[in-house]
């Protein structure tokens, strides 16, 4: 098992179901539930607030997402996704990509959340994303 990122040639996850219809209403759904919840946008690596055409939603696990009869699913539990900057997002993967004990020897859940800590305190160290 591996954590880190395929190229989207070589990711069908990345090149389709990240553009698929299911993602986008799953997408919708996650917002609409934090609303509901009266949670605040923010991206969980930097804490800076966004709206939500400014966040992508990190998987910290992808037992949810699934392809079923030619059709891609996205049946994630709500606490599966966490919110981030584009920028923030790619700096997670960067860590995770280089770092060989989280691509290889860790869950995506564990490896996503050490890589987080790691982001939060340069970014907080370097005063934010730029």
């Amino acid at each position: 098992m591996s954590n880190r990122r395929k190229t989207a040639s070589r990711s069908s996850y990345r090149s389709q179901f990240l553009r698929s219809p299911a993602w986008f209403a799953r997408r919708d759904r996650w917002f609409r539930k934090q609303q509901r919840l009266g949670r605040p946008l923010a991206c969980v690596a930097c804490g800076q607030p966004a709206p939500k055409e400014r966040l992508e939603l990190h998987h910290l696990d992808y037992v949810g997402v699934r392809f079923v009869d030619g059709a891609w699913r996205a049946f994630e539990r709500h606490d599966d996704l966490v919110p981030m900057h584009p920028y923030c997002h790619d700096l997670l993967h960067r860590l995770i990509d280089r770092d060989i004990v989280l691509s290889r020897h860790r869950t995506r859940r564990t490896a996503s959340a050490l890589a987080l800590q790691r982001l939060r305190l340069k970014l907080s160290a370097s005063g934010g994303p730029r």
